[in-house]
């Protein structure tokens, strides 16, 4: 009989340091072509609506940077969004971000999946990392939200107890966001020419955030319904003048003074 031994995963070390100024950034094509404009839907209605503050870090396809026994991991979900950050010095463009050491954790972080890859579901616990892994494992993220444009399947995890569990929809197909107060949710129409399935902000009760194009042709509607009630009160103004000319015409030709 031989004894077989099963080694034990050991809990990966993960330290805080900042990106080198010379460390290059991977610079990948996006296989997504939905992802950018999916990402800053998601970042306009939220700056429409007054909800961005300046110690806030929202962006698109931005590396987050954790060294994991001693090597250094960067991935870049297609959107975060972290509530505080440290700034940086006038003049210094931030190339990436590295949770404890500039401020908060990331608090959520999505991917839009593309046609070819499945990488946002990888949980290889060994460098460089699936990206669920390191969400879950070495960021701890509080939700990852995975969203699939083309069979438009929106999935939202939250982290319980160390591990990411699927959230359940609410009777309107909407996930609520606690890190940001906020629902997310599914909404099919058209954006600057664009007519797909958008991830879209609701608030808690159930009003959809705006983007800034809808803002502007809601003002607009209201300026244009402001202006023709203004029109039709000056016209109700002329027809009585008309009406109080021709009444006074008539008096006058009976011999009575209107104005006595």
């Amino acid at each position: 009989m031989v004894l077989q031994i099963i080694p034990t995963q050991k809990e990966p070390v993960v330290t805080w340091e900042k990106l080198p100024a010379d460390f290059i950034l991977p610079d990948e094509p996006v296989e997504n072509i939905q992802q950018p404009p999916l990402a800053a839907a998601l970042t306009d209605a939220l700056g429409t609506a007054d909800r961005i503050q300046p110690e806030m870090l929202i962006a698109s396809n931005f590396g987050i940077v954790a060294t994991v026994n001693q090597k250094m991991v960067v991935k870049a979900p297609d959107w975060l969004y972290v509530p505080r950050v440290l700034p940086v010095t006038e003049g210094v463009i931030r190339r990436s971000y590295t949770p404890s050491l500039e401020g908060n954790q990331v608090a959520i972080a999505m991917e839009f999946l593309s046609e070819t890859d499945a990488g946002e579901y990888s949980v290889r616990a060994k460098f460089p990392y699936g990206k669920l892994y390191y969400y879950e494992q070495i960021l701890q993220i509080p939700t990852y939200v995975i969203f699939d444009p083309y069979t438009v399947d929106l999935e939202v995890r939250q982290l319980q107890a160390n591990k990411y569990v699927l959230q359940s929809a609410t009777a309107e197909g909407r996930y609520w966001i606690p890190e940001i107060n906020l629902f997310l949710g599914v909404w099919y129409g058209t954006r600057l020419g664009l007519t797909i399935h958008w991830l879209r902000w609701w608030d808690k009760e159930g009003n959809l955030l705006l983007w800034s194009s809808e803002k502007a042709e809601l003002q607009q509607q209201i300026a244009e319904q402001e202006r023709q009630r203004a029109e039709e009160a000056i016209a109700s103004l002329e027809n009585e003048r008309q009406r109080s000319e021709t009444l006074a015409a008539k008096l006058r030709e009976l011999g009575i003074n209107p104005n006595s």
